[in-house]
């Protein structure tokens, strides 16, 4: 199925909090929000809260309680052609492999995930890092622990569709490669911070980061672009 643009909900963000300027696009990075279900609501508290012009294009709202929004919703909050910061890279991250530095949130559309991020297990419940409880049939067990977790709050079917259809129509507007590289994928990557054409994650700028987590149904799908 192709992104239908009309079901794209507008949150505009305030022209304060994102960088009002086209910029060539090269890179996409999925993101996830260690938050509640709602990309509304994830917006909205970009448009309140003191840490200046960090934002991603758009959210993807997950399951849950929401009014405001339901599973799967693509919420936008500036366009594509824009920036705001949402990589947060350390210079010496650049110089420890001798990459010269550049502002890679120019040229990078950010991607947020409504997500929980990792959780931890007690007993037979699973819980998130604000002792909210996850439901059982929202935990993705992964084989092998990732980053020291290996409990995480699922990427719902819906969400990953929607990722899907937003890569296929980015690729049309800005010719980026969507080939899987896991290399690339899941730690900090040369071809990333040199700001080669692509799809990546967070994991692939910054060694503290999380998101995205190697869900196996995400990557099956990234598999198939």
């Amino acid at each position: 199925m192709a992104l239908d643009l009309k079901k794209i909900k507008q949150v505009p963000l305030k022209e304060s909090e994102y960088v009002k300027e086209a910029t060539e696009k090269k890179q996409i990075v999925l993101h996830h929000t260690a938050g509640n279900s709602s990309g509304v609501s994830t917006i909205n508290g970009w448009n309140s809260d003191k840490r200046g012009r960090v934002a991603t294009c758009v959210t993807i709202s997950g399951k849950g309680q929401s009014k405001n929004t339901y599973d799967g919703e693509i919420c936008q909050a500036f366009s594509s052609r824009n920036w705001a910061y949402h990589l947060g890279i350390k210079p010496d991250v650049f110089r420890s492999r001798g990459i010269k530095y550049q502002n890679l949130d120019k040229i990078s559309i950010g991607i947020e995930i409504c997500s929980w991020g990792p959780l931890e297990k007690v007993g037979n419940k699973y819980f998130n890092y604000v002792d909210r409880e996850v439901p059982a049939d929202q935990v993705t067990i992964l084989d092998t622990p990732y980053k020291g977790y290996k409990f995480y709050h699922a990427y719902s079917d819906a969400q990953i569709e929607s990722v899907r259809q937003l890569l296929v129509y980015w690729k049309q507007i800005y010719n980026i490669d969507l080939t899987y590289n896991e290399a690339d994928m899941w730690q900090v990557s040369n071809k990333a911070l040199k700001g080669e054409n692509g799809v990546y994650t967070h994991n692939s700028y910054r060694k503290d980061k999380t998101d995205i987590h190697p869900c196996p149904r995400m990557i099956a799908m990234l598999k198939t672009l």
